[in-house]
């Protein structure tokens, strides 16, 4: 400090060594291909190329829309659900006899355990300097086994589902506009013994047909209740339990919403 030229320090021991070398990049030349730092430089490649996969994963979805079914039904035993596009390959694993029936747990919880297991142990079990293909075996091999096997096994589950269809058939069904006089005592019948099939306005489902528009008699409406219908779309026998009175009542209602829906 010297009079009239101000306070001026020359150090600050507060600040340590370390602190002030953090700018400097640390010696990576024993791992040959590893001489940038990991920020900004290298973590900035990632993010670029981060930014070009969801960029053409956007496209994509945009060009290709998923076709979304209809909303979920409680009442539909028939519905067979299916797993997101990226659980496909275990879908299609549980297929294979070695990891289904008896052997369901080890298809479950065996293969796949193994699977992701070894891929996590990979950095470990093949821990050398190198970062081209050649020079990490294990890892290389291990990753192509499992990439192949995802691809393959999602490619066999997706080439047997029509997608559009199953969206088409499980799409939410339209309000019916066919008054229904739910005081009709073949109401309390139909409400009994068909709605969960053919829905609350008779307009059909994913489980049975629309009951509107029909080309059957009194009679054959009243066979169909009681013996079934075969063919597709079919009815199993002895879904209708009523008495005869009761079945009568049923066919009425069924008649009557037909004509009243042809006027």
């Amino acid at each position: 400090m010297h009079k009239g030229k101000g306070m001026k320090f020359v150090g600050d021991s507060r600040v340590s060594a370390e602190r002030r070398m953090s700018q400097i990049p640390k010696d990576y030349s024993e791992y040959p291909g590893r001489t940038e730092a990991f920020w900004p430089n290298f973590l900035l490649k990632e993010w670029l190329v981060g930014a070009v996969f969801l960029v053409g994963f956007l496209c994509l979805t945009l060009a290709h829309p998923s076709p979304l079914e209809g909303v979920a039904d409680p009442t539909n035993a028939s519905y067979i659900p299916l797993p997101d596009w990226y659980f496909l390959f275990l879908y299609e694993l549980l297929k294979y006899e070695f990891a289904s029936g008896d052997y369901v747990l080890l298809g479950m919880m065996g293969i796949p355990g193994l699977a992701f297991g070894a891929l996590l142990l990979a950095p470990f079990l093949d821990n050398g300097p190198g970062r081209r293909p050649h020079q990490r075996p294990i890892a290389v091999i291990m990753m192509l086994l499992a990439l192949a096997s995802a691809v393959w096994l999602t490619y066999s589950s997706a080439s047997h589902v029509d997608w559009e269809t199953r969206a088409e058939m499980n799409k939410p069904v339209p309000p019916s506009e066919v008054s229904i006089d739910t005081a009709d005592p073949g109401y309390a019948v139909f409400e009994a013994n068909c709605m969960s099939c053919h829905g609350d306005a008779l307009q059909g489902g994913a489980a049975g047909p629309s009951l509107i528009g029909i080309d059957r008699t009194a009679e054959d409406i009243a066979t169909i209740a009681k013996e079934g219908l075969e063919g597709d779309p079919g009815m199993p026998a002895g879904m209708f339990k009523g008495t005869d009175e009761e079945l009568e009542q049923l066919v009425q209602f069924i008649m009557t919403v037909n004509e009243e829906n042809a006027e």
